[in-house]
């Protein structure tokens, strides 16, 4: 699974960083970010909790 962030939409509501602190960060402006090693999805269930939560729909995991 591939996990990304569609930082165009992303309001750096912090959701995914709250559901799934070890898989997601947030920059410096607040925006939504993967941690490093995580590109991947190998924690699958708690990236699409994060992208379930996500108010905008930013997160994609395919």
């Amino acid at each position: 699974m591939r996990i990304s962030i569609d930082r165009d939409v992303c309001i750096g509501a912090g959701q995914c960083a709250l559901t799934a602190p070890g898989m997601f960060t947030q920059d410096d402006d607040g925006f939504s970010e993967l941690l490093p090693g995580h590109e991947e999805g190998a924690a699958a269930p708690m990236a699409k909790e994060a992208a379930r939560v996500c108010p905008v729909q930013a997160i994609t995991v395919a």
